[in-house]
Order: structure tokens, then C-alpha cells, then sequence
């Protein structure tokens, strides 16, 4: 009787530890999503699926792509949830996403959907590039607050003017990738000679150049929209300018690594990612969103931040960046921070 007894326990002590093993699926999550963000958007979906644990590893847009091509043939990750969409579309070319319509995927704005049916990427929000430009220093130095992406090239702005490396940050690809699609390749790269006489210095990340502007440290920190409303909310003496000839983009986005053991708790995630409540999270940061018509004005930038967003290629960006990246690294790389 003994005997059985313990075999009975010992039969649902097994069936409790493969139900907790059930219950508390763990998700290696690979993001550039910004630091600040990273604790508000786990206790969110944690609380919506208190079954499925995130677990972060996070770097800046173009750490991360390389490190996941690296790891093609040896996947590390479960879900990508928060890189640039054209990155995610390099990663589709190398058979490394796994197809997936998300539930509400319908409701998205379509510039935020991967084209194949199914997709193997779906949009969150969209970041714009945004110069952030410090008043206080400015006026010691008597310059006038540019207008255009152009005024930068001016020789007042010399050793002024701080933007982020398009090989580590996605927010530098999108500037690049921009200025190519909207000035053409021959007037973009001389458009980019002449920025690069008054850079003094090209950073890793995205946000930090206009940290930089906002700490008084830089006059003009090419960033984009997100950092610069948090300075200002902070106290920072800067404008946010949206240049005249239109700004580029970027969608952050979500996908299942191709091949993930998790890949019910990885459709989770994703589902979640494009739901309404999602898209209102990223609200608190992000002014232009992939589900349509929820978003409210965020503090400090301008209600129709989405009307100067250029009409993006994704696919072009997508394709072309191996080349656009080499060319730039060849021309400017000099003058790019040491990497930590």
C-alpha cells in the first residue's frame, strides 16, 4: 500500500513539474527595441499571456541583424519582436522567418505588412528620422535652425552636427536609405560628402545624437522623432525639425524565427504584437502606428508627423543595403565613435 501510494505522488509530482514546464514557456527574444521600453512591453504581454516568460537580448538595429545571420545555421532566437523591417526582410531572403497572419493582421495598415500571403513580417509602429536641435547652443554660436536636410552641408554647422553610423543603427540606414531615394544616387552621395565635412562624429546608436543635442554636448543630433520627445519632456532646451524635403522611416516589426521549438507561444507573441492593445503601448512612444486610427498625439511632436514620412521602399532598402552600407563605411567611416 505504501509502495503504491508513493507511486501515485511520485506520478503526479511528474505531472506537475510538466505542467509548470507547460505553463511557464520561455521565450528568447532578440529586439532593438529602445532600453526604456524593454521592462513596459514585457509586464504587458506577461499579463496578457502569464503562461509565456521573455527573455531580452538586445542591441542596436544593425548588431542585431548581423548577429542573427550569423546565426542561420544555429538559431538562438524564438521571435524577433522590435527590428527594422528591412532588416527582417534580409532575414526573409535567407529562409530564416517563419510565415505566419497573425490574428487582427487585416486591421494594419498595409505599408506595415509583409507582401507575401502568409506574411513573414507585420509592423508595430513607425520611427522618423528628426533632427534635434539645441536652441541654447545654437544662439552662442549664432546658427540659425535649419529648414532642410541640406542646410546641414552649410559651413556654420562645421563640427556641429552628430549622426549615427548606418552599419550599427537602424535610424542611420533609414537616413541614408532616404537621402538615396529622394535625391537620387549621384546628388544623395554629394549631398552626404559635403554632411560628412561638418559631422564630428558618428554614433552607434539612434537615439544618442540627440541625447547628445539635448545634453548640449552637439548642436545637431540627427536622430529621430521618439528620443527627441523624451529630452524635451526632460527639460532639454531642443527643437524637433522635420525637414522640409520629407524624412525618412522605418517600421519596427515582429517575426518568428524560422525553426523555433516554441512556435505556439512564438504565434502568441506575434498575435499580440499587432493587437490593439499592443499598438497602444507603443503609443506612449511612438506617434505613427501600424494599427490605424488609435494613435494620440504624443507629447512634443507635431500631429502630422506621418506627413512627413517619404514614400518608403522597403524592398529596394532591403536589397540594396550590402552596397549602400560598404559604400558609406568606404566614404565616412573615419569619423565613427569606437565601438565599446
Amino acid at each position: 500500500m505504501k509502495s503504491r501510494t508513493l507511486s501515485v505522488l511520485a506520478a503526479l509530482a511528474a505531472t506537475f513539474v510538466a505542467s509548470t514546464a507547460i505553463a511557464e514557456t520561455n521565450l528568447t527574444v532578440y529586439t532593438a527595441i529602445e532600453a526604456v521600453d524593454l521592462d513596459r512591453y514585457k509586464a504587458t504581454f506577461e499579463k496578457a499571456y502569464p503562461d509565456i516568460k521573455i527573455n531580452w537580448v538586445r542591441d542596436s538595429t544593425g548588431v542585431m541583424t548581423a548577429k542573427l545571420l550569423a546565426e542561420k545555421d544555429n538559431p538562438q532566437a524564438d521571435v524577433v519582436w522590435g527590428l527594422a523591417a528591412t532588416s527582417l526582410l534580409l532575414l526573409k531572403s535567407e529562409g530564416m522567418l517563419e510565415p505566419y497572419a497573425p490574428a487582427g493582421v487585416d486591421k494594419l495598415d498595409k505599408r506595415f505588412v509583409d507582401s507575401a500571403n502568409p506574411p513573414s513580417w507585420t509592423g508595430m509602429d513607425a520611427y522618423v528620422a528628426a533632427i534635434c536641435f539645441n536652441t541654447v547652443e545654437a544662439k552662442k554660436l549664432g546658427i540659425a535652425a535649419p529648414k532642410s536636410w541640406k542646410d546641414l552641408t552649410k559651413p556654420e554647422f562645421k563640427g556641429h552636427v552628430v549622426m549615427p553610423n548606418p552599419n550599427s543603427s537602424g535610424t542611420g540606414f533609414l537616413d541614408v536609405s532616404a537621402w538615396l531615394q529622394m535625391f537620387g544616387e549621384k546628388d544623395a552621395w554629394a549631398f552626404m560628402d559635403g554632411l560628412h565635412q561638418n559631422i564630428s562624429a558618428y554614433t552607434h546608436s539612434g537615439s544618442k545624437p540627440c541625447k547628445m543635442a539635448g545634453a548640449g554636448e552637439t548642436v545637431v543630433g540627427v536622430s529621430f522623432e521618439f528620443p527627441g520627445a523624451k529630452a524635451k519632456s526632460a527639460g532639454a532646451p531642443i527643437d524637433i525639425i522635420f525637414p522640409e524635403e520629407g524624412s525618412g522611416w522605418e517600421a519596427e516589426a515582429t517575426a518568428i524565427v524560422a525553426g523555433t521549438a516554441n512556435l505556439e507561444a512564438a504565434k502568441k507573441l506575434v498575435d499580440f504584437a499587432v493587437s490593439k492593445e499592443a499598438n497602444e503601448m507603443y503609443n506612449e512612444g511612438y506617434a505613427v502606428l501600424a494599427y490605424p486610427g488609435i494613435a494620440k498625439p504624443v507629447e512634443h511632436l507635431p500631429a502630422d508627423v506621418a506627413d512627413h514620412m517619404i514614400k518608403n521602399d522597403f524592398e529596394w532598402a532591403a536589397n540594396n543595403r550590402k552596397a549602400v552600407l560598404a559604400e558609406w563605411a568606404k566614404r565616412y567611416d573615419a569619423k565613427s565613435e569606437p565601438k565599446s
